[in-house]
């Protein structure tokens, strides 16, 4: 009786408080491209996860399975994976984009430039940003690599489910004060992945989040992206 007491005395949140909450981890989240080389202590990496597993999925079949790797293990998996994507061969699970056009591409481009000119990275410089892009494949530093996976028979929702989970997870970590970058570029190293870790051939990998602790005195963190405005993006029908 004396823990129901004291749960209705505790003083909730207002809405506005909630969502301000919210609001605050959304907008300060941004793809982190250099970390601290700390790792981050196991409980809390606990509590992420136990936080993240509380997402919604499609008949709650929760069908995402993560490898986390660290310390050694992510060392030795760094110089396979970054050789592999070296030879410019590989293959993702589930296909990428066929191609950008209109919006996408101009946001696609955006975002990009910005992230060159911040580096000082001339535009066409083709050879400079493919050195950047397999960054991707050093895990930008991160002392954390998550890898992300699914059951081939669950299909696109099994993989929708699956980027609802990524999206929490990102958010728990901004929680508690780590920064994340969601990167379909490791699993472009999906068969590889399967073999050194010992999945089954029906798992489909849907991509990687390298987590740590973010170093915010490089200048690649220092920009942000744009976001649509509501018009841009909803149509309302009353």
């Amino acid at each position: 009786m004396a823990d129901a007491v004291s749960a209705q005395s505790k003083p909730k949140h207002s809405t506005d408080q909630r969502i301000a909450v919210l609001e605050e981890l959304l907008n300060e989240r941004y793809s982190c491209r250099a970390f601290k080389p700390e790792p981050v202590p196991r409980a809390v990496i606990e509590r992420l996860l136990t936080t993240a597993q509380r997402t919604a999925s499609w008949c709650n079949s929760q069908p995402w399975q993560v490898l986390i790797i660290s310390g050694d293990a992510k060392e030795a998996f760094r110089k396979e994976i970054y050789a592999a994507a070296a030879t410019g061969e590989g293959e993702h699970d589930f296909p990428p984009p066929r191609e950008y056009l209109g919006v996408y591409l101009e946001r696609r481009r955006e975002s990009g430039f910005q992230l060159y000119n911040t580096l000082g990275i001339a535009r066409g410089d083709k050879a400079a940003y493919a050195k950047q892009a397999m960054e991707n494949y050093n895990f930008f530093g991160a002392p954390h690599v998550a890898i992300i996976h699914t059951d081939e028979p669950l299909g696109v929702y099994g993989a929708v489910d699956c980027g609802a989970y990524v999206g929490n997870f990102m958010l728990a970590a901004q929680a508690l004060g780590l920064g994340t970058i969601p990167q379909a570029a490791l699993a472009r190293q999906s068969k590889l992945i399967r073999n050194r870790f010992k999945l089954a051939d029906d798992r489909r990998v849907v991509c990687g989040i390298s987590f740590g602790y973010a170093d915010n005195d490089q200048l690649v963190n220092s920009y942000r992206t744009s976001r649509a405005s509501i018009p841009e993006t909803v149509a309302f029908f009353d």
